[in-house]
């Protein structure tokens, strides 16, 4: 059981320490991404941006794990899931800044519907 536990790890981060791709990844990389998504959305442009973004992030994020804490700089495998957390995260960011603007912006004909979400108010 440690041992299928340890190997389900190693596909998610490759340091020694879980506590560093939390700290570089989800914290310093997602809190990137996050703000990346609510600047796309800010400046009204489309969600696929908050994608570009993120695959640049997602190079930014490998570096630093590799230039701090001796990770491999150049592993596709490591690279897709430092980007797909930074995608999540910068998604999240993205739409929670779209519900603000289109309830803010638009309050005669939208209310929100939760942190993620808008709808139609009702007459």
């Amino acid at each position: 059981m440690e041992m299928a536990s340890a190997s389900l790890m190693h596909l998610i981060y490759e340091e020694e320490s879980f506590g560093i791709f939390v700290l570089v990844t989800i914290i310093l990389g997602g809190g990137a991404a996050w703000l990346s998504g609510r600047a796309v959305a800010g400046t009204w442009r489309p969600a696929w941006q908050v994608f570009v973004y993120c695959l640049i992030l997602g190079g930014a994020v490998r570096f630093i794990h590799y230039a701090l804490f001796g990770g491999t700089l150049v592993s596709p495998h490591y690279y897709l899931v430092d980007t797909a957390v930074l995608m999540a995260l910068g998604f999240l960011g993205f739409r929670a800044a779209r519900v603000s603007q289109m309830v803010t912006h638009y309050r005669w004909l939208n209310e929100a519907d939760g942190p993620l979400r808008w709808r139609r108010r009702r007459p």
